[in-house]
């Protein structure tokens, strides 16, 4: 069961006991963000035993981009006390191979997530393709360095 609760802007998500696992299990649980218009960036937080504590929808982008700050990404991560979180954001387009742009932000948000205890483990870019939901883990294709 999902909760929507809007505050000032951002939209948070709770499903409680859900386990994410793969990139897959991240990309279902904000599969929705692969129908807009405009990027979406979404954080998954977790707690340290991958049960997801919330989903929440942090930036609202352009057509084409959508700008990510660590602190945005890590501000209720580190309220809801998260071990871990998993970045995922949505191409418009369809298209899900990762911009030089989601590779530079991911590698930023992993230092700030070690600075900050709080371990990223994966970005997954979402997109839809004829109605068929598409994914690319930037950890499972090697684009960056999440250890």
């Amino acid at each position: 069961m999902r909760v929507v609760i809007a505050e000032a802007g951002v939209e948070y998500r709770v499903a409680s006991d859900k386990k994410i696992t793969t990139p897959q299990d991240a990309a279902n649980q904000v599969s929705e963000i692969a129908d807009s218009e405009t990027e979406c960036m979404t954080v998954i937080l977790l707690n340290s035993k991958n049960g997801m504590l919330s989903a929440d929808i942090v930036t609202n982008g352009l057509v084409d981009s959508s700008l990510a700050h660590p602190r945005e990404v890590f501000r209720r991560a580190i309220s809801l006390n998260a071990k871990f979180i998993i970045l995922a954001h949505n191409h418009p387009s369809g298209d899900v191979t990762p911009s030089a742009e989601d590779i530079r932000i991911t590698k930023q948000l992993v230092e700030a997530g070690r600075i900050l205890d709080i371990k990223m483990l994966d970005h997954v870019v979402i997109g839809k393709i004829k109605g068929e939901l598409k994914i690319c883990s930037l950890r499972d294709n090697g684009l960056v360095s999440f250890d």
